[in-house]
């Protein structure tokens, strides 16, 4: 039994620990940072942009990891199967990026000589704004694009504790936000709008155990003219109360129970599949990219895998209509922390 949380209230109670375990398609529990009684050295806060189309894309990340800031910037070229990275990292922000407690209002920014990544937040539309003086060998990035998604357009929300006390994760994920805007690196211009693109947006709030491996796959666009996505995984905590693992489409959710991931052993780029407990979302995956970075600093390591590709098999809403996908284009990943 997955549990829903359909009553607004705070978070986190007096001690720190989560209210009320469970799913939403909204953020209808309170985040309060002032609540949280671990150390602001392991709080994390961040805000994630990716924004794709078969052929190409661009990815954000403006973190407040408590011991460390994370900002990055990365393109993709799916076709030449190839992207670029741009990473600063700065000590001890501990609060200081001022990262909204909710996704309703409240601007993100990262201003600094050469380098400026601005999320500002209209509600029901995003304007991520990027400026880089020197992206790859001397090569200028700069962008302008508007996410754009329906006002009743629901998303998925989990509130999920790990097994130690104080530790958890609050996470909305928004599917499905229509693209529009350009990207210039270089001599290089990119129309979001020449191909239809959408963006997702991965907001995470919470105090996470020192080591942990997470799974994630999320997948935008449209499928017989009708808006679809999905968001599936685990590995984010307990997921005892309930799985993050939603079906989105014609804006509504439909829930699922258990994901797995079935990942080759001999290469992230061989094809992967996926199964359902409830046997609702049956897939197999062809990639096209894996974006690989591997960080050890002895105590602190990251071990990522995002792989892109191609979903194909079938997904089936609560009602039992059955959709079919045939190379719906979308990611997957691995990743491994020690933070």
């Amino acid at each position: 039994m997955q549990h829903h949380i359909t009553q607004k209230g705070p978070l986190l109670n007096p001690n720190g620990l989560l209210r009320e375990p469970g799913w939403a398609s909204s953020l209808i529990s309170d985040y309060d940072r002032k609540m949280i009684k671990a150390p602001k050295s392991r709080i994390k806060e961040w805000d994630y942009y990716a924004v794709l189309n078969d052929c190409y894309g661009i990815a954000f990340t403006i973190a407040d990891n408590g011991y460390m800031g994370f900002i990055s910037v990365t393109l993709f070229d799916f076709e030449a199967a190839n992207e670029i990275t741009k990473t600063i990292m700065t000590p001890f922000p501990l609060g200081k990026f001022k990262m909204p407690a909710t996704t309703e209002t409240g601007d993100v920014k990262f201003l600094k000589k050469g380098f400026s990544l601005i999320f500002k937040n209209g509600k029901n539309e995003r304007d991520i704004s990027v400026k880089i003086d020197n992206f790859h060998r001397g090569l200028a990035l700069s962008a302008d694009i508007k996410l754009k998604k329906d006002p009743d357009h629901k998303s998925m929300v989990i509130a999920t504790p790990f097994k130690k006390a104080g530790r958890f994760y609050y996470n909305q994920k928004t599917n499905n936000m229509r693209a529009k805007g350009e990207i210039f690196f270089g001599s290089r211009a990119l129309n979001m709008e020449d191909i239809p693109s959408f963006g997702v947006l991965d907001w995470g709030r919470g105090v996470w155990t020192y080591d942990n491996t997470w799974y994630w796959g999320s997948a935008s666009g449209e499928l017989d003219g009708e808006l679809f996505g999905f968001n599936i995984g685990y590995g984010f905590g307990d997921t005892s109360a309930a799985t993050e693992n939603m079906l989105f489409y014609k804006g509504d959710i439909h829930k699922l129970k258990d994901v797995s991931f079935n990942i080759p052993d001999n290469s992230f780029m061989d094809p992967w599949t996926f199964s359902s407990s409830d046997g609702r979302f049956e897939m197999d995956f062809m990639p096209v990219l894996d974006r690989h970075s591997n960080a050890n600093l002895l105590l602190i390591k990251s071990d990522q895998h995002q792989v892109f590709g191609y979903f194909s098999g079938k997904a089936v809403l609560d009602d039992g209509t059955v959709l079919k996908l045939d190379k719906f284009f979308g990611f997957a990943e691995k990743v491994y922390n020690r933070w």
